[in-house]
């Protein structure tokens, strides 16, 4: 049997070269815990599972085939922090390291305290990371049934998506006894964090990193909790360039997982039709399709309908929120229902309150409850939470 080689924060050195191979090693000092190898298969001979471990690839790595073997090291090992040191630093070499799991690429040749200022960062992340050989964290009580989806979506920036999913998913967890989640879908500019003030050890990267061995207990420790509401919330990518790897069928897979243990998954996605977001439509429960009072946004949103119609998604799975309602851009709520073609499920005053509390990191339903839009975040959280109880008595 082979002795555990490594301890926590080790660094292994990994390229053919073997005067590269002592040169990096040199400069990581005498501090650092650190073995070189020639191959990705001899790492592995001599690595203990679930040990956090950063690995520094030299320039053999980036090529297609090395990118390859990196990103099968990566998506099998989640305790793996990868970084990568190339000849030329490009925006592609960049773009495809970064698709293959990769933390952090360096310059050739990269100078002492750029490449341990760079392990160190990446080790902190793997510190952070929870492991299966770890203590199992308490497990959240399952529902009696499989919880329910609800994605918000709007084809114009600046509707308020964000504002929307954070306050529907606080509203319903003062509503029911089971756990409601956040999801950041909007995978490149992601802001759900920063409007619930949360640092995020954790993000949706982690968990398509840890795809192969993914369960709800895994999953499950991987969210961060905003203490005010009890909310779960699983943050985008903290680098737009990592959202190219989320597919939508990752994205699919942990809706599905979080389905298992939460009563609601709320999802926030960015102002367009992709990949990830049209499967979200179509495996989602509800969508809450958000509509500004602009003329802009009107039509955004009628074309948006257009587009849901052609995927054949039900009508019934829509609910039309006009946000800013009682704003002075002068349309009449009954004339934009008639332009869309659809009622409107609630209306979104707008409140000075919700700036406010943005700016805050605080939601408007905590920050100022007694407003008239926190009572309308209520009474769209009803919607959902009526159904639900009228589909229990049944």
């Amino acid at each position: 049997m082979v002795e555990p080689y490594f301890e926590a924060f080790s660094v292994a050195v990994v390229d053919d070269d073997p005067k590269l191979r002592t040169r990096l090693a040199m400069q990581l000092g005498t501090g650092v815990r650190s073995a070189s190898f020639p191959s990705i298969d001899l790492l592995e001979e001599r690595f203990v599972a679930g040990d956090p471990l950063v690995v520094v690839f030299g320039p053999s790595f980036a090529t297609t085939e090395g990118l390859k073997d990196v990103e099968r090291l990566t998506r099998q090992r989640p305790e793996i922090g990868a970084i990568l040191v190339v000849e030329e630093l490009s925006t592609q070499a960049l773009q495809q390291a970064l698709r293959a799991g990769v933390k952090d690429v360096l310059a050739a040749p990269a100078d002492s305290g750029q490449l341990t200022e760079s392990v160190t960062r990446v080790a902190e992340t793997l510190n952070a990371l929870p492991s299966r050989s770890a203590p199992a964290p308490a497990m959240v009580e399952a529902p009696a049934e499989l919880g329910r989806v609800i994605t918000v979506f709007s084809t114009k920036g600046g509707a308020g998506k964000s504002v929307v999913a954070s306050n529907l998913a606080v509203a319903l967890a003062r509503k029911t006894a089971g756990q409601v989640v956040l999801v950041d879908a909007d995978l490149q500019f992601g802001d759900v964090a920063v409007m619930l003030k949360l640092t995020p050890q954790h993000t949706i990267v982690e968990a398509v990193s840890a795809m192969d061995r993914l369960d709800p207990q895994l999953l499950q420790s991987l969210l961060i909790r905003h203490e005010p509401s009890g909310v779960l919330v699983l943050p985008a990518p903290l680098e737009p360039a990592f959202a190219d790897q989320v597919s939508a069928s990752d994205m699919n897979t942990i809706v599905s997982l979080l389905k298992t243990f939460c009563a609601y998954v709320v999802i926030d996605t960015p102002a367009h039709f992709n990949e990830v977001v049209l499967g979200l439509l179509e495996d989602s429960d509800d969508i809450v399709l958000i509509a500004g009072m602009d003329i802009p946004n009107i039509k955004n949103v009628k074309l948006g309908l257009q587009t849901l119609r052609l995927l054949n998604i039900p009508v019934s799975k829509l609910k039309l929120i006009l946000n800013r309602a009682n704003s002075k851009a002068k349309l009449d709520v009954g004339e934009v229902e008639r332009t869309l073609g659809i009622k409107a499920d609630a209306l979104i005053p707008s409140d000075v309150a919700v700036p406010q509390s943005v700016n805050k990191g605080v939601p408007v339903l905590i920050d100022s409850p007694k407003a008239g839009v926190a009572r309308s975040f209520e009474q769209l959280a009803e919607l959902f939470h009526t159904a639900d109880a009228k589909s229990a008595r049944r």
